[in-house]
């Protein structure tokens, strides 16, 4: 099995255990340099490790959430070893600081989160065991060996969207494709070093060489679908999955060339209840009050700048009307970081090296602090924390005749960060809303507050490496 489903959200198993073992080697580093500090005696030290093991754990634990914050397991796929790596160091030297505060809400349980020296034996001693035990753990489940093997039932357009989409190293982390079988009557549209004619059944093909699960992925199952045979293969124990469900869960956005409105109706998702709604709720109030203590010093000093730069009458903040929940219409502030008559001749798109953008403009831009204001859209409640970006209503207008499904997005409130930014590039086109649409869908079916957890978390990651920002 190559991945879990905890509280709607897909989650890659081999992350869950590389995160399970950079757990335990943090502690166990902990422990190591609490023994050369206070025992150098392994009896000694052996009788008082249950006074010990609340804060190894606990500095595991600080240090672990500040890698996901970080992004460092998933930079091994984008950035190779030694990015994950210089990832990891950054967040040993924040997990120095945010360790120690936890000495401060529990100190007679957390005693030696208290002594810095332990702290920052521990974040080296951790550093050199995580890069051991990575390279080992990457030398043995890098292999396919480890993978899931999936066979694909069609050859069509649906099938080769799944290979195309699917191809890169960032998706297909837990399964390899054995091939493609056509239907009789189906066109093919996959590559004959990939298409597989059986000669038998499905499940004589099974019994020789095994796979994990069998993917519908047929153009129209209307003709010919072999509905016995699946269902002799499902008995046999390999696993059935339709070609849309299978995509959301290894891409983790939504196929808009492969769902259908009858799949939305029927799939698993879209669950909201009123306890959710409270969490919810609370969880953006909590947030945006959070961003607003560590931000305010970044606004002060942003409405300087801008004054500094265009002026004491120049205005510092403008609104525009965007599009929320259930399509009404509310108004979101943003920091100024265009020219006061930037669209003098109408909305259009922002894009990359916009002239329109002022020297500070770009500045705040690309870290973001021009969308601080938006805190307060949070708190009235016209926006949540987390959540699709709300566009305005011309561009909606205009999306919503071309791309299906995209009016779908306003079912939940419009966030100030969202499943799109983290996983997509800032879209100033028809065909990047589309793709940012896919992961909208997935947030809007798949939304907990598990997941929004998640999204704020990896937020910092955004601010910090610019993912995203133009």
């Amino acid at each position: 099995m190559a991945h879990v489903r905890l509280f709607r959200h897909y989650i890659h198993v081999p992350f869950v255990i590389l995160g399970l073992i950079d757990l335990v080697v943090l502690a166990v580093s902990f422990l190591i340099a609490v023994f050369f500090r206070y025992f150098g005696e392994l009896s000694l030290f052996l009788d008082n490790i249950e006074f010990l093991l609340p804060s190894a754990f606990a500095f595991g634990i600080v240090n672990l959430v500040v890698m996901v914050a970080l992004g460092v397991h998933q930079s091994r796929l984008e950035e190779g070893m030694s990015g994950m790596m210089l990832r990891t160091i950054f967040s040993l030297i924040i997990g120095v600081p945010a360790s120690g505060l936890f000495y401060i809400f529990g100190n007679e349980w957390l005693w030696y989160l208290g002594f810095s020296d332990i702290l920052t034996s521990a974040s080296v001693f951790g550093l050199f065991l995580l890069g051991i035990f990575r390279l080992i753990f990457f030398a043995v489940a890098g292999k396919d060996a480890f993978k899931r093997k999936v066979l694909v039932l069609g050859a069509g357009y649906r099938a080769r969207q799944l290979l195309m989409d699917l191809k890169t190293p960032l998706n297909r982390q837990g399964f390899v494709f054995t091939g493609f079988v056509p239907l009789p009557d189906e066109a093919v549209e996959i590559g004959e070093e990939h298409l597989m004619r059986l000669p038998g059944t499905l499940l004589q093909h099974i019994r020789k060489y095994p796979v994990s699960e069998i993917v519908v992925a047929v153009d129209d199952r209307r003709k010919g679908l072999p509905m016995e045979d699946l269902l002799e293969c499902k008995m046999y124990g390999v696993r059935i999955v339709d070609g849309a469900t299978f995509y959301e869960r290894e891409s983790r956005k939504v196929a808009l060339e492969m769902v259908t409105r009858g799949w939305l109706v029927f799939s698993d998702g879209f669950k909201v209840s009123s306890v959710f709604g409270v969490g919810k709720r609370s969880l953006d109030f909590l947030a945006a009050t959070s961003l607003l203590l560590v931000g305010l010093p970044l606004m002060i000093l942003t409405v300087i700048a801008i004054k500094i730069e265009d002026g004491l009458k120049a205005p510092v903040l403008y609104s525009q009307e965007r599009v929320g929940l259930n399509g009404r219409i509310f108004r979101v502030y943003k920091f100024r970081s265009m020219v006061t008559d930037a669209e003098k001749n109408g909305a259009v798109w922002a894009s990359q090296n916009d002239s329109r953008v002022t020297r500070v403009g770009e500045f705040i831009r690309k870290l973001r602090i021009d969308e601080l204001p938006q805190i307060f859209n949070v708190l009235t409640g016209s926006m949540a924390f987390v959540g699709p970006r709300p566009e305005r209503p011309v561009f909606v207008e205009q999306l919503s005749e071309k791309i299906p499904f995209y009016s779908e997005r306003h079912r939940v409130k419009p966030g100030l960060t969202g499943w799109a930014q983290l996983c997509f590039a800032y879209a100033d086109n028809e065909e990047d809303t589309r793709e940012k649409l896919r992961y909208d869908l997935y947030y809007i079916k798949n939304q907990s507050l598990l997941l929004d957890l998640l999204i704020i978390i990896q937020t910092v990651e955004v601010v910090l490496f610019k993912k995203g920002s133009r």
